[in-house]
């Protein structure tokens, strides 16, 4: 893999709780413990706009399917809908009795879904005006860690050391114990498995119809922090970020460490966001951002945006 960093940004917003590419990989929101979002374009380390309007520190946010809105969440147990072109909040969602830890839109981007730290996770249609979710998912026992939604199932990672599908065509929940608490949880790119980071330093990949073990990834520390982990676009090289600074990178199939990429030493790597379709990945570690990939890639993509 022919990974290098490529940019580093200051984020100039106190911790970064979060960094999220867009649909398309071109830009990306960071979250910040300064209570706002900030979107960027980091192929040119340039900040495009501020997002504030939280009451506490922002968690999480993701981009809709066309760019137009973001959608983002806090500590302050609020969920706000932004107008990405003029930074204006479009709705203000309450309903968590907590912080509201991860948030997500549907493909369509007409329904968010929020987890929080209230053990439950909430569904809103933003299409229309209730100022109510119609459907809360009850089933975890703590509190949610990780959502990820697919065409017709939302996967819930929980500190109740369950991951939970929740197949939305048939209203079919299956769940598998994984034994610890679970920091992330991730669809593979192809559908079939799922990638499920946990306290007892272990990333997991599991059969998504059976729940079988199909592999462990190890020797990173996660030191009791929320450490994200995902998979390349392409599902061959699984990474975690980690206590120690690094993001950590195995080999899918063989669950070889194959890198190492070092962000910075001894302060705990985060947050990680996967580039969409290709091999480019952005990490969060205290107040940087830095964008990771082959030279040749992200010039391509920074030719692209260079119209900002």
């Amino acid at each position: 893999m022919d990974i290098q960093c490529v940019n580093t940004i200051d984020c100039n917003q106190g911790g970064i709780r979060a960094v999220r590419f867009n649909v398309d990989g071109y830009y990306c929101m960071t979250c910040g413990s300064d209570k706002k979002i900030k979107l960027w374009n980091p192929y040119r380390k340039l900040l495009l706009k501020t997002y504030g309007g939280h009451g506490n520190e922002v968690l999480d946010a993701c981009g809709s399917c066309d760019s137009s809105q973001i959608l983002s969440c806090s500590s302050d147990k609020s969920i706000i809908v932004w107008d990405v072109s003029t930074g204006q909040p479009l709705r203000r969602l309450r309903g968590h009795a907590a912080t509201v830890s991860c948030v997500k839109f549907n493909e369509e981007s007409s329904v968010a879904i929020s987890g929080s730290l209230d053990n439950t996770v909430m569904c809103w249609d933003l299409r229309s005006r209730a100022q109510t979710p119609f459907q809360i998912l009850k089933e975890a026992k703590d509190c949610i860690s990780s959502i990820r939604v697919s065409d017709h199932e939302i996967l819930v990672g929980s500190v109740d050391c369950s991951v939970r599908r929740y197949d939305l065509r048939n209203g079919r929940c299956d769940a598998d114990f994984v034994g610890a608490a679970i920091t992330s949880a991730t669809f593979s790119r192809d559908g079939q498995c799922i990638l499920v980071g946990s306290a007892d330093n272990v990333v997991r990949l599991l059969d998504k119809d059976s729940g079988e073990l199909l592999g462990e990834y190890i020797g990173h520390k996660i030191g009791g922090l929320s450490i994200e982990s995902d998979l390349m676009a392409n599902d061959n090289y699984v990474l975690s970020g980690s206590v120690s600074g690094e993001l950590w990178c195995w080999d899918l199939v063989s669950t070889a460490v194959k890198h190492k990429f070092v962000h910075n030493r001894n302060k705990a790597l985060s947050s990680l966001s996967v580039h969409p379709k290709k091999d480019v990945i952005l990490t969060a570690s205290v107040t940087t951002i830095k964008l990771w990939g082959n030279p040749m890639d992200v010039a391509e993509d920074q030719q692209i945006t260079e119209n900002d």
